[in-house]
């Protein structure tokens, strides 16, 4: 019971601190200010607390005290702590002090904070306004995390921090519309896709568009143990950092998140070739136009055209996606990255199921070297940003099997209708679960398709060919609608009679 009301007061007192920028700052650039600021705020308080710790074990020894200190997680100065900014919150150089602040723990903890606040300026009056204004919101932002104690032995042993995190990331995404979806994958979602993969331990887990970090967090979790290792790549830098601090604040230090451009730039590598995973997951944006212009380098035009030999990974031999359609792109990159007992699930849109043309061959390719597992419809408007349904592939390197699971979970009772956002069950996702574990014919819901049923209906993949979901109409009772008929034809003239008694009571 202490826990809960803690996270919720954690909870509230950071939905307080985002009214702070609400209506003067979109909030998928002010959210990077707050999550920031709580990462702080979580260092300053672990830090204090062992400070007082030694302190009190030493008998004031400096030296000691020092020495103990330099083997924490983390190490912080008196000026990068929250209490020495909290405390400059009047001056007038308050954005700067706290960008100092942040380079200082930077320089203090290179090893894991190395980068990590390098896109995030506290002092940008292209952001935050002019200094009068943004002095304010920063004042403002401090006061409301000053009334927080993140101190571990108040906190617990829950993961309040990190809960709080990502309850905070996951409200960002839900107000920011389509920015969104670009950071985050609803907290059900990521759940259902951790199951598929089912990592084990000491897997290598691995999300090439790792956004905030969020479903790579979720993957972990299905190994209690937490003896996995964590890897994923990030174009958006302020994003990148995001995940950064969402991996320590869930008290992993040691995970992998590279920032940069993993089509054009994959920087997992083992000696100079793609790095293996054993379990891969990815929410990658849909159907990314120039996905390739990366490949391209400086001086790119419009008569760019991306081949396969221009990639030195051998990625795309199966085929080169669309400039305007990355979908298979990062279906080829994951593929290429799946260690030989390697599973993986990914989140796309419908359209990769059945277009053709390069898609066509890509699919086909993938097809006939039986790599396909499942796939499954999942209901529309689950995605920040998005009302359109999406599927999720799952892809296996070690299949035995000759056939492809079809799942459609997208009508009505395989999920919880919301007012603005649908929403997967527990019971929804065990469903699904179960089906693809049993790999059963449920009438509406899946159907096992072999190799041979797919190459006669020329590789296209839409669900719907498979799983028949048609619901037959109620027959009509024609007699019945006979009756009705007359009965409304005898109420009519019932009315107009009645309307006719009036016009002649008023005259007319």
């Amino acid at each position: 019971m202490i826990e809960q009301t803690t996270q919720d007061k954690i909870n509230s007192v950071l939905w307080q601190a985002a009214d702070t920028f609400r209506g003067k700052i979109d909030s998928s650039t002010y959210k990077d200010y707050i999550l920031t600021m709580l990462f702080i705020k979580y260092l300053s308080d672990s830090y204090k607390e062992k400070l007082e710790e030694y302190s009190n074990r030493y008998n004031g020894d400096e030296q000691r005290i020092q020495r103990a200190l330099s083997r924490e997680r983390f190490v912080l100065d008196e000026t990068s702590t929250f209490d020495y900014l909290y405390s400059k919150r009047n001056d007038p150089e308050i954005g700067e002090i706290i960008n100092k602040a942040l380079e200082r723990i930077e320089n203090e903890n290179t090893g894991k904070l190395r980068g990590v606040f390098r896109n995030i300026d506290f002092n940008s009056e292209a952001i935050l306004g002019k200094a009068k204004e943004r002095n304010a919101m920063l004042r403002s932002l401090l006061e409301d995390f000053n009334q927080l104690s993140l101190r571990p032995s108040q906190l617990g042993n829950e993961d309040i921090v990190g809960n709080a995190y990502q309850y905070m990331i996951g409200l960002f995404a839900s107000d920011a519309g389509k920015k969104g979806g670009e950071f985050y994958t609803p907290s059900e979602v990521s759940e259902l896709l951790a199951r598929l993969v089912k990592p084990q331990e000491n897997d290598r887990i691995y999300d090439p568009t790792c956004g905030s970090g969020s479903l790579l967090l979720k993957v972990a979790k299905q190994v209690p143990s937490k003896k996995v290792a964590i890897y994923g790549q990030e174009r958006n830098g302020a994003t990148h950092s995001l995940a950064l601090m969402n991996m320590y604040l869930h008290g992993i230090d040691d995970a992998k998140i590279e920032w940069g451009d993993t089509l054009a730039n994959p920087l997992h590598l083992d000696d100079g070739k793609l790095m293996k995973f054993q379990a891969i997951v990815a929410n990658p944006p849909f159907s990314l136009d120039k996905w390739a212009m990366g490949f391209a380098g400086e001086g790119n035009d419009k008569k760019f055209k991306m081949e396969p030999g221009l990639d030195q990974y051998r990625r795309f031999e199966w085929g080169v996606p669309p400039s305007s359609k990355g979908d298979y792109a990062f279906v080829q990159h994951m593929l290429y990255s799946l260690a030989e007992n390697g599973r993986m699930a990914t989140i796309l849109p419908h359209g990769v199921l059945f277009r053709g043309s390069s898609e066509g061959k890509i699919r086909q390719q993938i097809i006939d070297m039986n790599l396909l597992d499942a796939i499954i419809g999942l209901p529309e408007n689950l995605f920040f940003g998005t009302g359109i349904p999406a599927c999720i592939m799952v892809f296996r390197k070690d299949r035995i099997r000759k056939d492809v699971l079809f799942i459609d979970s997208s009508s009505e009772g395989n999920y919880e209708k919301g007012k603005n956002q649908n929403k997967l069950r527990e019971q929804d996702i065990e469903k699904v679960i179960e089906t693809y574990e049993k790999r059963e014919k449920i009438d509406k819901f899946s159907y096992v398709a072999t190799l041979d049923e797919i190459k006669e209906n020329d590789y296209n993949l839409n669900i719907p060919r498979y799983v028949d979901t048609f619901e037959e109409e109620v027959p009509v009772n024609m007699n019945v609608v006979k009756e009705n008929i007359i009965n409304i034809k005898q109420e009519l003239q019932e009315v107009e009679k009645q309307m006719e008694k009036y016009l002649k009571e008023l005259g007319l």
